[in-house]
């Protein structure tokens, strides 16, 4: 069967961040992943917390509208060295996902180890490796941006895994030709 005749998700992959939260789309049909945008949601640093919120609510709402995903992934953050900062990537983070609940999509949740497991086939993967896979996997003529790399990671690992990842984080996983290879 060809991949014409395979259905299609569209997934929306969100790096959550205060300052910058990094987005990405990509569409799957059979075993194909294609790039279709990325980038990045700003906040302005002079806003209040609310309105910063708000910047990131609004703009995954935008991004919704815009590209119509079916799926959406979304990057689960851990920050131990500072406990303010943690809670405040807390509050970005449920702004988008607040939006993308709001916009009708079912969210899946990845760690940054089961991301980075699936994309680069190691759980400590700096960025930069990071972006080159996301770069290699997309067939995509450079690396993104950061924020916006580890938001289309974060929707690949959706694309390959799925929910069931989650189970997988155990077993070893690694990349071979653009493929995610789970072994025992």
């Amino acid at each position: 069967m060809s991949d014409v005749a395979k259905p299609t998700r569209r997934i929306l992959g969100i790096d959550p961040g205060l300052r910058i939260t990094g987005f990405g789309v990509i569409e799957k049909t059979g075993k194909r992943l294609a790039y279709l945008v990325s980038g990045c949601i700003r906040t302005d640093l002079k806003d209040s917390l609310p309105g910063r919120l708000g910047t990131i609510h609004a703009g995954v709402r935008e991004l919704v509208a815009a590209h119509r995903p079916d799926q959406a992934a979304v990057e689960i953050v851990f920050v131990n060295v500072n406990p303010q900062s943690t809670l405040l990537l807390g509050q970005a983070r449920g702004a988008a996902i607040s939006a993308l609940v709001a916009s009708g999509l079912d969210v899946a949740e990845y760690t940054a180890l089961q991301v980075k497991q699936a994309v680069v086939g190691n759980g400590h993967a700096d960025k930069m490796q990071v972006q080159h896979m996301v770069r290699r996997l997309l067939s995509l003529s450079r690396d993104p941006s950061p924020d916006a790399a580890d938001a289309l990671a974060c929707a690949i690992t959706h694309a390959h895994g799925g929910q069931g990842l989650g189970q997988l984080v155990n077993r070893s996983l690694r990349v071979r030709n653009g493929r995610l290879i789970v072994g025992q």
